[in-house]
């Protein structure tokens, strides 16, 4: 059971260079354990329902919109985007950044699926900022874990993939959707976004779809900027997160997976369960990456324990 409904106490839009802006806001209570909520996608923005894992009496909670998606500017659902300044070390820096600004010794980070790569990959850089971490629907940045999800699960879901491969018949789907939804013809990138996120949905059977990428400008910043990241590979090495999972030594955590979620296939929450020595697994039975009930009450024990 999550946390009653809370509103933030402060908020704003931070510089961070570039010409973007991060919206970024606090709830909870303003001499409390500071943590940090790091959304999904990437593109996917921070939400209410996020507030809400954490206990508003002992936590100082942190939540922004990652450059091009949410309340942050500029969008990356305008008809026409440039998205050379959103990278993973872009991300990274807007992070620290804000910490700075908000006058942050050390914080917990909360992240799932996109944003615990981008979590793990704060921690590598700056462990001595990171106190505890959550991650739950882990991955890692690996462009084996999402050629997984563009191509290697083709023969679980045949009659959706051949949907979703009608635009882009060979090559890799996140490079050619890319440059699908980055032409400034609407005709062509709304239909674009529109069979990238029917295949997201596909991906995820035990979840309900429909409204999941509403409105159009929402699932058109979503495709252009997960297809964005996969296609280059996240910029990061094969395997560096894993491979210096070394650097996590003295942060604990909790990582928190469904047993159904498909990137379980390649082994990534084992592997690093395995490589983070003071991480506990939690597994959670009947579960996809899309969640449950029982992940959110895992999810919200563990902020328990590290309050």
């Amino acid at each position: 059971m999550l946390y009653p409904e809370i509103e933030p106490y402060d908020h704003g839009l931070l510089d961070v260079g570039d010409g973007h802006h991060v919206y970024w806001e606090v709830c909870g209570n303003p001499e409390g354990k500071p943590a940090v909520v790091l959304h999904g996608g990437p593109g996917s923005g921070c939400t209410p329902r996020a507030r809400r894992y954490f206990d508003p009496r002992a936590y100082r909670v942190v939540l922004f919109d990652q450059r091009g998606c949410g309340r942050s500017t500029p969008h990356a659902g305008r008809p026409v985007v440039d998205l050379s300044t959103n990278t993973t070390d872009h991300l990274v820096g807007d992070l620290e950044r804000l910490r700075e600004h908000l006058g942050i010794d050390r914080w917990l980070v909360f992240a799932a699926s996109w944003g615990s790569v981008l979590g793990l990959v704060y921690a590598q850089r700056f462990p001595h900022r990171v106190s505890e971490m959550v991650h739950a629907g882990v991955a890692t940045g690996r462009r084996a874990e999402t050629d997984l999800l563009t191509t290697g699960l083709a023969p679980m879901f045949p009659e959706a993939h051949a949907r979703f491969r009608e635009l882009v018949p060979s090559g890799d789907p996140a490079a050619g959707y890319l440059e699908l939804l980055l032409s400034p013809d609407p005709a062509v990138h709304l239909r674009a976004a529109q069979e990238w996120c029917a295949w997201e949905d596909a991906l995820q059977p035990l979840s309900s779809g429909g409204l999941r990428f509403e409105p159009p400008e929402y699932g058109l910043a979503f495709a252009r900027l997960v297809t964005h990241y996969w296609a280059h590979g996240s910029w990061l090495p094969e395997g560096i997160v894993l491979a210096e999972a070394h650097k996590f030594a003295g942060i604990p955590g909790v990582i928190v997976q469904g047993v159904l979620d498909l990137g379980n296939l390649i082994g990534t929450p084992f592997e690093l369960a395995h490589a983070w020595p003071d991480a506990e697994l939690v597994l959670i039975s009947g579960t996809a990456h899309g969640g449950s009930d029982a992940m959110t009450e895992a999810r919200r024990s563990a902020t328990d324990k590290f309050r």
